[in-house]
């Protein structure tokens, strides 16, 4: 009976010992975790000193030379890097790196003020689509597929061409005006998926409001995709303002921003390569700032990550 006793109880002792903690725990570590890995971390660190720049750029265009983008001498016209002007000086002979780092300012507003507007309409149409059904989701679903059929580099282009003030916030709503689809499509479908939950379906039981269920069922627990493409989006946004301004159509002067010194450097920059090089540089790096950051975010609300 004791032999008996012994070899039933030695491979159920080990297996129940050997059992993993419950799966809430370790869900709520997997969350907590990832936000403090160097692939969040460091990316997050440049995106702080880009926004940074972009709220004080006098503090950092004084870092070098005056520091004023618009102290110009033609006599310094397209000079390269020197003493006190690192970046040189662009074709009216104006302090390069003053210009591009005063240039951060409306790139990254119109990044983060399209992607703002974009996930706040996103949110609005996307949960109620979702959550009434019907003929309120068929027709904000038909509206989206208008926009789906329509090239949005061409809609961008015609619309800004027909406005004669080009300003960060009139380029800002011409982008919203053709992102938001996607960024609702992205949360209707998270939130189709929340609304046939059991917690939701009790809340409409016990009597609970539309707007009551909306705020504090649907859109806590259906917000996670679309909070994981911000830092994409945004970093999107900033190179889409940047292409429609190199071609013409997007911020004009004497707004200083980087697609309007690349747009002003494409006729020079063969002779005289720095008027290109060091503004495409600040871009390139904002813009891979922000996408980093968009994917490590993506990952850490990925629940099918590791």
């Amino acid at each position: 009976m004791s032999g008996t006793a012994e070899i039933g109880l030695g491979p159920v002792g080990p297996a129940v010992a050997d059992t993993p903690p419950p799966a809430a725990p370790e869900g709520a570590v997997r969350r907590r975790r990832p936000l403090l890995r160097p692939t969040v971390l460091v990316p997050a660190a440049l995106v702080g000193l880009v926004l940074l720049v972009a709220a004080f750029p006098s503090l950092f265009a004084g870092l070098f030379g005056h520091g004023d983008p618009r102290a110009c001498d033609l006599a310094h016209s397209r000079q390269g890097p020197t003493s006190g002007h690192p970046f040189g000086y662009d074709i009216q002979g104006c302090d390069l790196y003053a210009n591009v780092v005063h240039g951060a300012r409306p790139s990254v507003f119109i990044g983060l003020a399209v992607t703002l507007g974009a996930v706040t309409i996103a949110v609005v149409l996307g949960c109620t689509a979702a959550y009434f059904g019907g003929v309120v989701d068929g027709v904000i679903s038909r509206t989206m597929d208008v926009f789906f059929g329509f090239p949005v580099l061409v809609g961008q282009i015609v619309i800004l061409n027909t406005i004669s003030t080009r300003n960060a916030l009139v380029v800002a709503g011409v982008l919203i005006l053709f992102v938001w689809p996607y960024t609702t499509r992205l949360m209707r479908s998270a939130a189709l998926t929340t609304v046939e939950q059991g917690y939701v379906k009790a809340a409409r039981g016990l009597g609970a409001g539309p707007w009551r269920i909306i705020t504090r069922h649907v859109l806590p627990n259906s917000a996670g995709p679309v909070a994981a493409v911000v830092g994409l989006m945004v970093g999107g946004m900033i190179t889409l303002e940047s292409a429609l301004t190199f071609l013409g159509v997007g911020l004009k002067q004497p707004t200083i921003s980087w697609g309007v010194q690349l747009n002003t450097a494409q006729s020079a920059f063969r002779a005289d390569p720095h008027l290109l090089l060091f503004p495409s540089l600040f871009l390139t790096v904002t813009v891979l700032a922000f996408v980093l950051l968009g994917d490590a975010l993506r990952d850490v609300f990925d629940p099918r990550q590791p």
